[in-house]
């Protein structure tokens, strides 16, 4: 799938449309269910403890990023392991270490742990990303959800405008995010781009025309109504207009002003970063302002480097560095750190060994073996490192960690009951996260870090 082509190019008509109906869609989508259904929707069981996250921050490097050219670099492997970044530097916690060209995330990694042996062994794009975001094996006969819609389905007492999982600027698309809980918890896919004048997120709000222009249709929209007894006496219509009203909100009140980056200090983008990367994370900061529970920040351009992988790493290692590494620095200069969990990682990481042959000409492939995770905020602690790799960066070496153990901690910092029931439509038996069995593989909870 290719994530990089352009929104489709739609009449301003389409726009306002899906502004009003489709975003009241992804909102408040099984409004409409009998109460039977609505009653199956309940959340899973009670919180296990009191959550310090209430937020989180998902940067997904689709595609797979290096962890030998980043985050677990290995300067004595020589270059058919290292290439062209053999060089490391030091951070501001002493005995960790990173690629040379990470200067910003260096200086805040007392902010931050590593998790340098993360595993599952999967290469496949879709199946790995669907492990990692779920916790659950593919080839199941059940489709789970995602983290981001479990936070949906689990944050029943959240009432912002915004919903309540959020992706910028596409939606992952590797899987379906919702799974069997079904289109109400389908995140909502901001499009625009957030580097622009203007964040417009794309079918919300309709490029061209002015918030004045918008109110008077709407206005114009209610003196044509010929049904407001019928709304008042049918429950099913009264929830569209409630759907309607809430999907207004958004266009044109409060939940409209969050995505408006203008608001923040020129010289605050600047240190962000001037790209779609950077804004991504300073609108990310902004929403947990707001009190949206799940933000996924798909990383623009990917890291699928089998080829030109060393000019593509120079290209975005720069932008993922300036934004992320700022993005914690704003959130500690809010108080917001210690109340949002930010997750970086991809599928799985890139090959150990250089590939040098033709067509490759140096690159790395998919390689699930062994990889990391950056974590911070939200109840874990910065400054630490979990777990290692073997001297090339092939094997785990000490403390394995399976994706069940990193979904498990966060949401446990979340307060959310792994080992919950989910609601099956068909009445299957279906967990957030699998029982532990001889089948699924575990090295416990990140309690070192939490």
């Amino acid at each position: 799938m290719n994530r990089n082509h352009n929104p489709e190019q739609i009449s301003r008509r389409e726009v306002l449309r899906r502004g009003i109906w489709g975003t009241a869609g992804l909102m408040m989508a099984g409004r409409l269910s009998s109460d039977a259904q609505a009653a199956a929707l309940t959340p899973p069981a009670k919180a296990i403890a009191k959550a310090k996250a209430k937020s989180v921050i998902q940067i997904f490097l689709w595609g797979g990023m290096s962890h030998n050219d980043t985050w677990d670099p290995k300067p004595k492997a020589g270059q058919e392991y290292m290439g062209e970044f053999g060089k490391v530097i030091d951070t501001n916690v002493p005995g960790i270490q990173l690629q040379e060209l990470w200067v910003n995330l260096a200086k805040q990694a007392d902010k931050y742990s590593l998790i340098r042996s993360m595993t599952h062994r999967n290469n496949g794009h879709e199946t790995a990303a669907y492990l990692m975001q779920t916790g659950h094996q593919p080839g199941e006969r059940l489709a789970y959800p995602s983290v981001g819609a479990v936070f949906a389905f689990s944050k029943k007492d959240y009432k912002g405008m915004i919903p309540p999982y959020v992706v910028m600027t596409n939606a992952q698309g590797r899987f379906s995010e919702e799974g069997f809980l079904g289109p109400r918890f389908k995140p909502f896919a901001t499009g625009g781009d957030p580097n622009s004048s203007r964040f417009e997120v794309e079918g919300v709000v309709a490029r061209g025309i002015t918030d004045e222009r918008q109110t008077a249709r709407r206005e114009l929209l209610a003196k044509m109504n010929t049904m407001g007894n019928a709304m008042a006496a049918s429950p099913e219509l009264a929830a569209t207009e409630d759907a309607k009203k809430q999907a207004y909100e958004l266009i044109l009140g409060s939940g409209k002003d969050v995505f408006d980056l203008s608001k923040e200090k020129s010289e605050l983008r600047d240190r962000y970063g001037r790209h779609t990367f950077g804004q991504e994370c300073l609108a990310a900061r902004r929403m947990v302002e707001a009190g949206v529970p799940y933000i996924v920040i798909n990383f623009p351009g990917g890291w699928d480097t089998h080829s030109n992988h060393f000019a593509t790493m120079r290209r975005q290692v720069p932008m993922l560095d300036q934004g992320l590494a700022m993005l914690l620095q704003d959130l500690k200069d809010h108080g917001l750190l210690d109340t949002t969990l930010v997750w970086c990682t991809g599928e799985f990481g890139r090959g150990p060994k250089v590939d040098w042959q033709p067509p490759w000409n140096g690159g790395r492939n998919h390689y699930g073996n062994v990889f990391t995770v950056l974590v911070a905020g939200g109840g874990f602690k910065g400054g630490h490192v979990v777990g290692s790799s073997d001297d090339v960066g092939a094997e785990v070496k000490e403390r394995p960690v399976y994706p069940v153990d990193l979904l498990g901690s966060i949401y446990q910092l979340a307060g959310i009951d792994a080992s919950a029931k989910l609601p099956h439509p068909l009445g299957a038996e279906a967990y957030v996260l699998p029982p532990l069995s001889d089948k699924v593989k575990s090295g416990g909870l990140l309690t070192e870090i939490m």
